[in-house]
Parts: structure tokens; C-alpha cells; sequence
């Protein structure tokens, strides 16, 4: 239990076996005891950390030493960053995971051994640091993170508000909840996506979760929270490197294991992976080092360049107003007064359709280049059924997501003509492997709508 370290544990399981502590542990625990009282001399903290003393200056490392930082997340990823952070200086460090160290872990986990296989990852991350590090502090939750006690999992302790908080999970339901909740309410969060089936090191960046590319889990992470209303402003660290022919892939899940009923009873929790996915030992590493290293930076107030979003809101914005014309001229070709026409398309919402439903890329052609959004299918053509004007001046067009799609300009003007103006079906104009992506994508965008 860390009960003692300041901090509360969630009860254990009746069934689990306690750790049962050898002379090295007791005396390490006793030591961590005595530095956490003040009975540690604090000159040798600081003969410990003197390189991180001259490279962030006596300020720098004094913040490092006062803050309180949140890992969710005990694996491959939270391990290393704890072990980075703490060796570094930060004195407060509260580890939330449900989970225990299992004997495939050991090739990626940063502190565990053969004697903690079965234990907590929160108390085998806590119990080994406290031997490089006694003076930390630790606060250990061996629970899930949830919605709904997100409140106190990620609340103040000892009156010091998180320094920062990150986000190690690798199921995306719980991350999407802990990336919302942390912009909610405002909390310093850095995200670290998927490291499995990885192996290209320099492939690796930190930047703005709207500029992550190439990873299966960082597109559904992102393309989830755009839908909640979170389109950027959160630190990650990913991968940009392409699954190939040759390289690890997810694996498949055993016959034998179907046999043994509903898939979806074999996971360790509801809605968590059962499949195995490939996992070079060195990439969670890196990606915890790195999510350790930004924040080193951010609280020591060291200057360091942070890689921006793809910058691309003012091609959003072109977007948007080219959509805007387009209805205008539509309302026009059907007879009604399209002045001060509004619709109901935000730049967010252009955002969420190019990037996350049609990959940047046009329907029809896999362009890239001068795209813009229409309308797939020919509006209502009886008057009154284009636009609302239920609220006098106020008109706007009765358009939703669902009825656009990405193309090229120069596409879009044919289709407006051929398709929109023509009062012709799509499917008389196009080749049916296009008509079904467009379907594909429709659809697509309908089952993420739940989200929104």
C-alpha cells in the first residue's frame, strides 16, 4: 500500500497476494520514510541531481523539485517518464493504473523485474524508484481511470494543483476521456499515442494532436475528440511512420480463443484489447522519455521550440467561404433570395471533415491540392426546403455534415453544374467504386456522430 507515501490506494482485491518485501525493499522503504520526513541531508538530493542543477540553473530545478506531476498509465510509456521525471527532480508524483506487471511486460517496462510479476504496476514503480530516489513522494492508485472520478483522481494533493498530467493509456475510450476532461478544465496535459508496431526511431515527433499522422490509435483519439469539440491544444508525442509490407502488424486473435465464447469477455476489462499488438521494446522507451523530457522543459521554464499544428486554419477558412458561395449560388439556381445566407458549418467542422473524414485527400480523385467541400446530393428543390427563415432576417441553410463531400475545386465546379444544378443523382455521373467511398465516408461520419 502507499498509504504511508501520502497518498491513498484503491483497495485491493481480496484474491491478490501481497508483495512480500526482501531486506533491500525494507530498507529502501524505511530510507524513502526518513526522506520524506526531512531526515535526509539535502545536500546529497542536490549532489544527485547537480547535471539537471547546471543545465535548467538553481530556478529551473527548483520548480522541477516543488511540482506535482500525474502519469496515468503505468506501462511502458508511464514507467519510463516516471523514472526520467523522478530521477530528475520532481518531488510529487501520483501513478494511476489498473493493472499488474505480467512476465511479456518485462521487455518494455522501465523499472520492473522478475519479482514483481503479479504485483500492481503503480506499487512496482513506486517500490523500485524509491531506491534511486527516496525523497519522492508518491501517491498510488491501482485503479482505472474514469469519467467519473476523474474529479478526485486528478485533484490537488498536499494543496498543490497537477504541475501537469500524462496521458500513457492505450485504450482509447479511457484516453479520450482523460484528454476532455484535462481540456475541460483546464489541466496541463501531454498525450503519448501508440508505440506498438513502431520501430523507425526517427520517425518520432512531439507536436499539437492535430498535426499527428500514421498511427492508428492517434487518428481515432483525434478524430474522437474533434467530435467532442477538442480539435488541437494538446502536447503529444507520436510516430509518423507507415505500416509496409514486412513490418509488425496487430496480431490476429487465436481460433481457440473464439472458441471460448464472446470475444469480448477475454479482455482484461470491457471494451480493452484482447489481441496481441506488437511492441519492439525500445519505442515505448522513447516515447516516455520524450513525453518526460517536454515537461522537464516546460516546468524548468528551459527554452525549447515547440512544433506547431499543420497551420493550415486559413485554408479552413477559404474552405469555409468557398462553401458559403456555393450554397449562396445553389438558393440562387433554385429562385430564392440568397442574401446574408448563413449555414451552419463551423471552421472546427471544416477541420473535422477534411482532415479526419476524407484524410485531405478528395473523394473523387486522391488530390490533395485546392480542396473544398460541396454537397453530395442536390438539395430540396420545393421553395422553403433549402433554407430556414423561421426567425425573420436570419436565414441559413438546412445543410448538415452528413451532406458533404471533399473534393478538388475544379471538381466541385463540374459537380455543381452536373450533378447539383442538373437535379442528376451522383450515381448517374460517377463510377461506382467512387459512389461507394463517398457511401463508405457517409457512414463513417454518422457512427462518429454519436460523439459529438
Amino acid at each position: 500500500m502507499c498509504s504511508q507515501l501520502g497518498g491513498a490506494l484503491a483497495e485491493k482485491k481480496e484474491t491478490q497476494e501481497p508483495v512480500i518485501p526482501n531486506d533491500e525493499d525494507e530498507k529502501s522503504v524505511a530510507l524513502a520514510k526518513r526522506a520524506r520526513e526531512g531526515n535526509y541531508d539535502d545536500d546529497l538530493i542536490l549532489e544527485q541531481l547537480a547535471r539537471n542543477r547546471v543545465f535548467l540553473k538553481d530556478d529551473g530545478l527548483k520548480a522541477l523539485r516543488s511540482s506535482f506531476v500525474i502519469i496515468v498509465g503505468c506501462g511502458g510509456v508511464g514507467s519510463h517518464a516516471a523514472a526520467a521525471l523522478a530521477r530528475s527532480g520532481v518531488s510529487m508524483v501520483r501513478l494511476i493504473d489498473f493493472d499488474q506487471v505480467t512476465l511479456s511486460s518485462l521487455n518494455r517496462h522501465a523499472l520492473a523485474t522478475l519479482a514483481d510479476v503479479g504485483t500492481p504496476k503503480v506499487e512496482c514503480v513506486r517500490r523500485r524508484l524509491e531506491q534511486a530516489t527516496p525523497w519522492v513522494h508518491f501517491d498510488c492508485r491501482n485503479e482505472l481511470f474514469q469519467r467519473e472520478a476523474a474529479d478526485d483522481q486528478l485533484a490537488s494533493w498536499q494543496n498543490q494543483s497537477p504541475s501537469y498530467i500524462i496521458d500513457a493509456i492505450d485504450n482509447i475510450d479511457s484516453k479520450v476521456e482523460l484528454l476532455k476532461h484535462c481540456h475541460e478544465k483546464r489541466l496541463p496535459v501531454i498525450c503519448s499515442m501508440g508505440a506498438g508496431c513502431k520501430s523507425d526511431p526517427t520517425r518520432i515527433h512531439l507536436g499539437d494532436i492535430s498535426s499527428t499522422i500514421e498511427d492508428p490509435l492517434s487518428r481515432s483519439t483525434r478524430r474522437r475528440l474533434r467530435a467532442l469539440g477538442v480539435a488541437n491544444g494538446i502536447p503529444t508525442v507520436f510516430s509518423s511512420e507507415k505500416a509496409s509490407p514486412g513490418k509488425a502488424q496487430l496480431m490476429p486473435l487465436p481460433d481457440e480463443e473464439y472458441e471460448k465464447g464472446t470475444v469480448q469477455d477475454l479482455g482484461v476489462l470491457p471494451d480493452f484489447r484482447v489481441r496481441i499488438l506488437p511492441v519492439l521494446g525500445t519505442m515505448p522507451a522513447i516515447f516516455g522519455l520524450c513525453v518526460a523530457n517536454h515537461i522537464i522543459l516546460e516546468l524548468g521554464s528551459y527554452p525549447h521550440e515547440y512544433l506547431l499544428s499543420k497551420g493550415r486554419e486559413k485554408m479552413y477558412e477559404s474552405i469555409l467561404g468557398t462553401l458559403q458561395s456555393f450554397e449562396q449560388s445553389l438558393a440562387r439556381h433554385a429562385g430564392e433570395d440568397a442574401v446574408g445566407l448563413r449555414i451552419p458549418v463551423s471552421q472546427e467542422d471544416v477541420g473535422y471533415l477534411v482532415e479526419e473524414v476524407y484524410r485531405g485527400r478528395s473523394v473523387v480523385s486522391g488530390l490533395s491540392a485546392r480542396l473544398v467541400l460541396i454537397r453530395w446530393r442536390p438539395p430540396p428543390h420545393a421553395p422553403g426546403t433549402m433554407m430556414d427563415t423561421q426567425f425573420g432576417n436570419q436565414k441559413f441553410s438546412k445543410l448538415s455534415l452528413n451532406d458533404l463531400v471533399c473534393m478538388t475545386r475544379e471538381e466541385a465546379t463540374w459537380h455543381e453544374i452536373n450533378v447539383l444544378k442538373a437535379g442528376e443523382t451522383p450515381e448517374s455521373v460517377y463510377d461506382q467504386s467512387v459512389v461507394e467511398k463517398v457511401a463508405d465516408k457517409l457512414r463513417e461520419e454518422e457512427s462518429f456522430s454519436t460523439y459529438r
